[in-house]
């Protein structure tokens, strides 16, 4: 059964479509039936160039990414997890997901706030930052975990 996974920002512009975009491409490496999706709650209608611009530069495919509101999945396909990515999103009441999804947040500081200068290589570093954790994400029997023990290996990667 596939492991659906929603990654959660404010505006879904960046971090969490990287989130969406490196899950599925190493999911798809691994074989492992888990899919992402990324939303926001108040979407900004569009994706960061930068953060496309280091998908690409990694090999990520981009097609069919696009900014959307949290919204579209309330009645979507059941979410087995529900990542917040910025402190924003998770500090907001989240609206209700059907089949109660274990819900953890991991924090990324937002690319998109370094100085022009530096923007790129902070969008490089961020991609890289959750390819890590994504990664450590799919080395989890996530088929075999309770929602109490998937929660707290969850909340274990961040402490990693």
């Amino acid at each position: 059964m596939t492991t659906n996974v929603l990654i959660l920002c404010t505006h879904n512009s960046a971090r969490s479509v990287l989130g969406e975009a490196m899950l599925n491409h190493l999911a798809g490496k691994a074989g492992k039936d888990v899919r992402a999706y990324s939303a926001g709650s108040s979407p900004s209608g569009r994706i960061n160039p930068l953060a496309l611009d280091a998908l690409a530069q990694a090999g990520v495919g981009t097609s069919g990414l696009r900014s959307k509101s949290w919204d579209e999945f309330a009645e979507a396909p059941a979410m087995r997890i529900v990542i917040t990515v910025c402190d924003s999103a998770a500090a907001q009441t989240c609206p209700y997901w059907p089949g109660s999804p274990v819900q953890v947040h991991w924090a990324y500081a937002d690319p998109s706030d370094a100085p022009p200068a530096q923007r790129a290589e902070a969008f490089e570093q961020t991609r890289q930052s959750i390819a890590s954790r994504m990664s450590r994400l799919l080395e989890l029997p996530l088929d075999k975990l309770t929602d109490a023990q998937l929660e707290d290996a969850l909340t274990a990667i961040v402490l990693e």
